[in-house]
């Protein structure tokens, strides 16, 4: 049985940092690039950044670039996200899933709130 484990969302200042887990089981998780999308109250979700299975690569949303770190140990099999300089459109459920294409699985997400 899969499973992707969110962990790290709280409430947090603006200009604040946080750093989100995603500890993954029952996937041989080196070969699966894994990324983190997120979702806003009334809003699509949304992609936010990803990385593939080396981890020697990563892609960003515009939003998030310079701010977001994105990264992965496969020893732990566990990804990572470095949110700096939070602002109050970064609020959201944050997910990360896990691609093998066709195969995607989903986390049951992660809550950030920044206050300002």
């Amino acid at each position: 049985q899969v499973q992707l484990v969110e962990s790290g969302g709280e409430l947090v200042q603006a200009g604040g940092s946080l750093r989100l887990s995603c500890a993954a089981s029952g996937l041989a998780f080196s070969d699966y690039a894994m990324g983190w999308f997120r979702q806003a109250p009334g809003k699509e979700r949304e992609f936010v950044a990803a990385i593939i299975k080396s981890g020697s690569s990563a892609y960003y949303a515009d939003p998030v670039k310079g701010r977001f770190t994105i990264s992965r140990d496969n020893r732990k099999n566990t990804v990572y996200l470095q949110m700096n300089n939070l602002n109050r459109d970064d609020t959201a459920v944050y997910y990360c899933n896990a691609v093998r294409s066709p195969i995607t699985y989903w986390g049951q997400g992660t809550q950030v709130t920044v206050s300002s």
